[in-house]
């Protein structure tokens, strides 16, 4: 991302340089090239596949060498090699693709600490509320002992302001530290991001956590959300769960879970509308089981089916939501706004899911994506208050910009 802003009547470059280590999901979850007041995102890899995917949003890509691939390579050396390429980046900022619940607002803060205040360097932090105690080696005939509390007047930890910790979300440092080996220093400053904004994926147990927080509070793009108004649900494998049973006088059962009629009535209750669809003749099954849902079954093309309903009722595919299990639903998944398999779905339908349920198919999976589009409404509400906030800050700094013109110019004048 390249910003040109004016500052001390000199005109400083800032490029933030998007370090790119993990799985190219979450590269799509952070839309970098959403962050308006930059003017353009580079991404470091020497990956392929994450090439391509940033290069599909917009980025630009910086190919690392060998020399700063390695996996004992610091960011400190790639971003080093980054400015012997770009002389005209005066300053840098590093984004950890490992925080990817990081937000535009976070960064253009930080722009507007180093425009205003003339800081050197610029670094992330979040508040923690954790008792600290000295380590006592094995073997040792030592107590431990407490760093930051006094447990003779021990107060409770929600009435205590906590300390600051890097959290390494991002760096922002002029290029003269960086090519003398540092990427604080100077006149320093840190940003304090917000708890629930605050990840890092260092080990495997960080994604399951990761993958939470970005459904809950991550980054969706500059285009408003929309509210799930279709929630189009495979009948077998995902509200029952696939297995057919045929009695001596050729009756067919199938069993379900309540949970998911719950499910299917709270989405109703929200104003959703849920419909069944079947590559199988089930109607039978459906009738016994008084859903009161539009259902379609003996369905040769999911797909075909799903597009007229969304024209029917006037949806965007972002009003769309699909829960399936099967090939046979893998094109339905790619086109919903919102997708999700049971946890026992095929292989084909897993890979073309955004969302993969703990539950199995009839043991849950509704009831559950159900909660996670209730969690997606929430999400609309709070993306619009950031939404609102982007802007304010841009409008800001829009308004700083000619207000610094219009005193040159009238200096010039003078």
């Amino acid at each position: 991302m390249l910003l040109e802003l004016p500052a001390w009547n000199v005109r400083f470059r800032f490029y933030t340089l998007v370090n790119v280590h993990v799985l190219c999901p979450l590269l799509k979850a952070a839309h970098w090239t959403d962050w308006g007041s930059f003017i353009s995102t580079n991404t470091k890899t020497n990956h392929d596949e994450i090439e391509k995917v940033a290069k599909q949003f917009g980025a630009k890509v910086h190919r690392r060498s060998p020399e700063v691939s390695q996996d004992s390579s610091t960011s400190l050396e790639a971003i080093t090699e980054f400015l012997n390429h770009h002389r005209e980046v005066d300053i840098v900022g590093n984004i950890q693709a490992t925080s990817p619940c990081l937000h535009p607002s976070d960064l253009i803060k930080v722009a507007d600490l180093i425009q205003k205040e003339g800081f050197d360097s610029v670094f992330s932090v979040v508040r923690r509320h954790q008792f600290r105690w000295s380590e006592v080696k094995k073997g040792d005939n030592k107590m431990t002992e407490p760093q930051n509390l006094n447990p003779a007047k021990r107060y409770r930890r929600q009435d205590w302001p906590g300390e600051l910790y890097e959290n390494g979300s991002f760096y922002f440092a002029k290029r003269h530290l960086i090519e003398k080996g540092y990427l604080q220093g100077g006149k320093m400053a840190y940003y304090e991001m917000r708890a629930e904004h605050s990840v890092d994926i260092d080990i495997d147990i960080d994604w399951p956590i990761a993958e939470q927080r970005v459904l809950s509070f991550g980054y969706f793009g500059k285009e408003p959300l929309k509210e799930v108004k279709l929630l189009v649900c495979s009948i077998d494998g995902c509200l029952t769960n696939g297995r057919i049973y045929v009695t001596e006088d050729h009756k067919e059962m199938v069993s379900y879970d309540y949970r998911d009629i719950v499910g299917i009535d709270l989405l109703k209750k929200r104003g959703i509308q849920v419909r069944l669809i079947s590559d199988r003749d089930c109607s039978k099954t459906l009738s016994a089981m008084q859903l009161r849902c539009v259902a379609k079954v003996n369905v040769t093309n999911k797909l075909q089916v799903l597009k007229d309903w969304q024209e029917d009722m006037g949806l965007s595919w972002k009003e769309v939501a699909y829960l399936g299990n099967e090939e046979s639903d893998v094109e339905c998944l790619k086109q919903a706004g919102m997708s999700a398999v049971p946890a026992d779905a095929c292989a084909a339908a897993q890979k073309a899911a955004a969302y993969i349920c703990k539950s199995r198919g009839g043991c849950g999976a509704v009831r559950e994506f159900a909660e996670h589009i209730f969690l997606l409404l929430e999400k609309v509400n709070s993306a619009r208050k950031q939404l609102e906030e982007i802007s304010s800050a841009g409008k800001e700094m829009g308004r700083n910009e000619n207000s610094r013109k219009g005193n040159k110019e009238l200096m010039e004048k003078e």
